[in-house]
């Protein structure tokens, strides 16, 4: 029999270990009040990953009653996980019919702001990138390569130098008084929507980090992070005190959380 931290595990625990591969996710910062930014469009992923990667719908309701659950004793603010897996779809038969489950949990939010990052390049491209999904092997590979190499994190670019996004976010760029998002095939980020619409004038355009010295500043997006800036690609810099980085986060900061 196998073992997990000590204790024994038999082979259906084995399995649900297995197929935990197989799912998909949504990571959300629960603030004093047990509240969320964005939770209208966590719950939509949650439901769209849900009929994209096991063809069933997600109850939100239930969802959203097991993060509150999670939430009895827990100091706020913190992260939560909701992860969507279904434990009896067996690994050789995966085209049948499935009945996922829920997965609810925590670990301690960071503090804002974050220091700027300094990250470096990688040609990489995620599988089925319009889903968040529990397939991080290879994305995390390429962050542990980056920080054994003196950065803090790994940006992805295609093998034409075209940027995509950043191993557990997505990057904007700042040019004049535009905010610019690479096209690309990314994750849609909850956290850059929300950046989006709270500040307007966006752009999405092809950008090539043969471009980058003609950008104002970058930052980087997810719930965890909120907006950070990114002092540097690769050799190239960035104003981490430009005036709209700023303004972003308190923007962010300031659009009115939801109830769990």
């Amino acid at each position: 029999m196998a073992e997990l931290n000590g204790s024994p595990i038999n082979g259906d625990d084995m399995k649900t270990l297995a197929l935990t591969n197989y799912a998909h996710f949504t990571s959300m910062r629960i603030e004093d009040g047990a509240r969320v930014r964005g939770l209208d469009l966590h719950m939509a992923r949650l439901r769209r990953d849900c009929a994209t990667v096991f063809g069933a719908d997600l109850d939100p309701d239930r969802a959203r009653a097991l993060i509150r659950q999670a939430l009895i004793d827990v100091r706020l603010p913190v992260t939560v996980r909701v992860t969507v897996f279904d434990p009896g779809l067996e690994m050789g038969h995966t085209g049948a019919k499935a009945d996922p489950d829920i997965l609810v949990t925590t670990r301690p939010a960071a503090d804002f702001p974050l220091p700027a990052l300094n990250v470096a390049t990688a040609v990489f491209s995620r599988e089925l990138p319009q889903v968040k999904h529990c397939g991080l092997m290879a994305s995390l590979y390429h962050r542990r390569a980056a920080q054994l190499a003196g950065f803090d994190d790994a940006l992805f670019i295609d093998a034409a130098g075209y940027i995509s996004e950043g191993v557990t976010w997505n990057i904007g760029f700042i040019d004049a008084d535009q905010i610019v998002w690479p096209a690309a095939d990314v994750l849609p980020g909850v956290t850059a929507a929300l950046v989006s619409d709270s500040y307007g004038p966006t752009v999405t355009a092809r950008v090539n980090v043969a471009e980058l010295h003609g950008m104002a500043a970058a930052f980087a997006t997810n719930v965890s992070i909120g907006v950070r800036p990114i002092a540097s690609i690769g050799d190239v810099r960035f104003d981490t005190a430009h005036p709209l980085l700023t303004e972003l986060s308190e923007r962010y900061l300031a659009i009115e959380p939801d109830t769990i």
